[in-house]
C-alpha cells in the first residue's frame, strides 16, 4: 500500500473532519499547518516510537580516530546521520553477540573495540524514508500523528481534541497500538539466553523437548 506526502496529509485531514487537498500547493491554512509538522521531523517522530522492521538498517562502524577520550572507553564510534534508533550494538557482522560494555551518549557510542556492528531504525531515503515500504499501519500511525498536531487549531478542533488525542482511546493511541502490533508480528521467533544456572543443567544432555534448537534462534 503505497503512500505519499499528499495521501498522508489529505489522511489527516479526514481524521479531523476537514475538506481534503487538491495539491501539497493548494493556499489554505491546514496544508500550511500540515507542512510544518512534515518539516519539524513529523515523519522522525513517528520512526522513533518503534523497532519498525521496514526502517532497520544495518551498518559496520570504525572508531572517530581524530576523538580520543580522556577517561573511561578509549574509542568513539560516530552515530550515521540517518539514525533515529539503537536496536542493538553488536561485536561480530552477523549481530549474533551483542556488545555489553558501552555507553550511548548524544552522538556517539563508546567502547574499547575498533570496529563494532549497530542495527538501528533510520530515517534515509532507501529505509525508514521511503514512503513506499511502509506498511498500511505505520501510514495510518502517522496520519493520526500529523491530524494530532494540527486539530487544536483547525475551525472547530477543540471538540475533536479527545477523540484524537486522548492517551488510551484517541486515534492516535489506537493506531501506535495496532502499528507496534503489527511490527512485532513480523520479527523472527527469539528466546532470552539462558543463565548460568540454567544452560548448567542442560550441560550434557543429549536431547531437548525442542529438537535441540532453541541456541540456534536468532532475531
Amino acid at each position: 500500500m503505497a503512500t505519499d506526502r499528499l495521501k498522508i496529509y489529505n489522511g489527516a485531514l479526514l481524521i479531523c473532519s476537514e475538506r481534503e487537498l487538491a495539491s501539497l500547493s493548494e493556499n489554505v491554512a491546514a496544508r500550511h499547518m500540515l507542512d510544518l509538522v512534515w518539516n519539524d521531523a513529523g515523519v522522525r517522530y513517528c520512526l522513533e516510537q518503534a523497532q519498525w522492521h521496514f526502517a532497520m538498517r544495518s551498518s559496520r562502524l570504525d572508531y572517530n580516530a581524530s576523538i580520543a577520550p580522556d577517561w573511561g572507553f578509549r574509542k568513539v564510534f560516530d552515530k550515521p546521520t540517518d539514525w533515529v534508533a539503537t536496536s542493538g550494538v553488536f561485536q561480530d557482522e552477523y549481530l549474533t553477540t551483542p556488545l555489553l560494555r558501552y555507553a550511548d551518549e548524544v552522538a556517539y557510542w563508546f567502547c574499547d573495540l575498533e570496529q563494532i556492528f549497530v542495527k538501528y531504525v533510520s530515517d534515509d531515503a532507501a529505509f525508514g524514508g521511503d514512503l513506499s515500504r511502509w506498511p498500511a499501519s505505520f501510514i495510518e500511525y502517522v496520519k493520526a500523528y500529523f491530524a494530532s498536531r494540527i486539530v487544536r487549531k483547525l475551525p472547530g478542533g477543540s471538540e475533536k481534541i479527545d477523540d484524537i488525542c486522548h492517551p488510551k482511546t484517541g486515534v492516535l493511541a489506537k493506531a501506535l497500538l495496532v502499528a507496534k502490533n503489527k511490527a512485532a508480528m513480523t520479527q523472527p521467533a527469539t528466546f532470552p539466553s539462558r543463565g548460568t544456572w540454567a544452560a548448567a543443567r542442560f550441560r550434557g544432555l543429549q536431547t531437548r523437548r525442542d529438537g535441540g534448537n532453541t541456541n540456534q534462534l536468532i532475531g
